[in-house]
């Protein structure tokens, strides 16, 4: 898919409705105790030659989702006047991508996780070349899923395995060196469908 031809689906997703308005974890069992912490992540989609999705491996020792795969992004804080601020913010905070470089066109579906948050995901198109400055404490890695992938429909697989006695199953993209699943690997299942669509 060229980038223009991406540009303009991407542009079509994030006119269209929010069907469904949130996407539940297959983890979550309807067993949720508390309100979910609203959160926002950046879909960053770089609109090279070779489209592709900016991606973060977390650093190692953080409390929570150390080492895993995600978007930029994070808690919503009451100073971030919306989903979209919040976002921004943190892309800015974790990879030092500069606000002003994000157009940013839209949103997914809310996905809500077995941790307890409900993440709102924010399309976002970033030209080719940026430099990225991964924050020493958050993030270890920054890499690139390419487009070409998320539009394999054989791409994504399911895996299972057992959780405090639970079967769990979930998605799970592949990619040579990262182990990209959980909310992460959701949100790109439901932007590939959406692609297709």
């Amino acid at each position: 898919m060229s980038p223009d031809a991406l540009r303009a689906r991407l542009m079509q997703i994030a006119a269209q409705p929010l069907m469904p308005p949130v996407v539940y974890g297959e983890e979550i069992m309807g067993a949720l105790e508390n309100p979910p912490v609203p959160a926002a992540v950046l879909v960053p989609v770089i609109l090279g030659p070779r489209p592709s999705i900016l991606l973060t491996k977390r650093t190692a020792h953080l409390k929570k989702h150390a080492g895993q795969v995600s978007f930029p992004g994070g808690r919503i804080d009451k100073e971030d006047a919306d989903p979209e601020a919040a976002a921004l913010r943190e892309a800015e905070e974790e990879v030092a991508l500069n606000p002003a470089h994000v157009e940013v066109i839209g949103r997914m579906s809310d996905y809500v996780t077995g941790t307890g948050y409900r993440i709102t995901p924010i399309l976002g198109l970033l030209p080719p070349g940026l430099e990225y400055r991964p924050s020493p404490h958050e993030v270890e890695f920054v890499f690139e899923l390419p487009i070409s992938v998320v539009l394999d429909p054989d791409a994504p697989r399911r895996e299972s395995r057992d959780v405090a006695g639970r079967s769990r199953e979930f998605w799970v993209w592949p990619h040579a060196e990262h182990f990209i699943w959980g909310a992460t690997a959701a949100i790109l299942v439901h932007l590939a469908g959406k692609l297709r669509g």
